[in-house]
């Protein structure tokens, strides 16, 4: 229902969790298009307050009233609760934005990038629109770009994937190994030392993060690849409108707090070069390129942190073949990689209705 003054009103399901924190100081340093702002998550966190755009804000229960009424509903939440929610707040007339899997691959549902494919979120046969896995945002900008100019064919990425990809958990899962290794000097030159100092506190984690890298991200699916690994090839092809893409991922979970980066190796129809590819990606909406290594100037996830672009450096042409391309990209993924491309989209609808 749109506020007093014509502005529309937005709901925000899971506003105290890793992404909700974000989303809330985006949506307090983003113009102001929302009258009415709700706040809601689990019976957990339910009572709190909570600032947006400098008004304290009580976080209420999720459930029907919250929703009646809204006409964007964002969804940062567990797939399982979005699968549950979203249509339940479209079906009350809202559009619902979601961040997570549950609808991402529904064909029913867009995939979208505003800065990619954002004539798609009108097209919503459901009243749902569903925004990337933070590992496919930190490349798919660029690589549009790339693509619109030279025909992508094919990719081999590696992702190195912050700790924050796993929620608060992950956070503070990082956070208690890298207290207990420190105390323990030379950890790094015993075999399974890491393991032991780190204990019980794996968290979400299959093995220690602190200090050491670990190969998988996600839940088991045949043939040994992750969930996560899939996510970014089908996720890919959706968005860029390429189901034969060729897609290989490799994800590892590297001992950062936040940010995601990935080295990318992509084939093209066109012949490429060094010069024309940064061309492109100098001149791509929601792409910083930072690329003079002779100056120690690359993207790191240290450096990038709390920003909003995705960052891209490392910029090379194949050795061995002239119509591929290699380089590295680093993004924020909570800001890029959920809460601001959930915010974007939410922005798009509501500059419709």
């Amino acid at each position: 229902m749109t506020s007093p003054g014509g502005r529309p009103t937005l709901a925000v399901v899971g506003a105290t969790g890793a992404v909700g924190t974000v989303l809330l100081s985006l949506l307090s340093a983003r113009k102001d298009i929302w009258g009415e702002i709700r706040l809601s998550a689990s019976r957990r966190s339910a009572g709190k307050f909570l600032s947006v755009r400098g008004q304290r804000s009580e976080v209420r229960l999720l459930e029907g009233s919250v929703l009646d009424g809204a006409d964007v509903v964002v969804f940062d939440v567990p797939p399982a609760v979005s699968a549950q929610w979203a249509p339940i707040a479209a079906a009350r007339g809202a559009v619902a934005v979601d961040n997570s899997s549950a609808f991402r691959l529904d064909p029913d549902v867009p995939l979208v990038v505003p800065e990619v494919n954002a004539g798609d979120v009108a097209d919503r046969p459901r009243g749902i629109v569903s925004s990337p896995n933070c590992t496919t945002l930190a490349m798919i900008v660029p690589l549009a770009a790339l693509h619109r100019e030279f025909g992508l064919r094919e990719l081999v990425v590696s992702g190195y994937l912050a700790a924050s990809g796993e929620g608060q958990a992950g956070i503070a899962a990082l956070h208690d190994q890298l207290a207990k290794v420190a105390l323990q000097p030379g950890l790094g030159g015993i075999a399974g030392g890491v393991r032991r100092a780190a204990g019980d506190s794996l968290g979400p984690f299959p093995a220690p993060l602190a200090m050491n890298v670990v190969p998988w991200s996600g839940t088991a699916r045949a043939g040994g690849w992750t969930s996560e690994e899939l996510a970014v090839r089908d996720e890919a092809r959706k968005i860029l409108g390429l189901p034969g893409l060729r897609v290989s991922v490799t994800c590892v979970r590297v001992p950062v707090v936040t940010a995601h980066s990935l080295s990318v190796h992509a084939v093209f129809d066109r012949e490429i070069t060094q010069d024309r590819a940064q061309q492109v990606l100098s001149g791509a909406p929601g792409v910083v390129l930072y690329d003079d290594p002779a100056e120690g100037e690359f993207p790191t996830p240290a450096d990038v942190v709390g920003t909003d672009p995705t960052w891209v450096g490392r910029v090379r042409r194949s050795l061995d073949d002239p119509h591929a391309l290699d380089l590295f990209v680093c993004g924020d993924n909570l800001r890029k990689g959920a809460a601001l491309n959930t915010l974007q989209l939410a922005e798009l609808v509501a500059a419709a209705l």
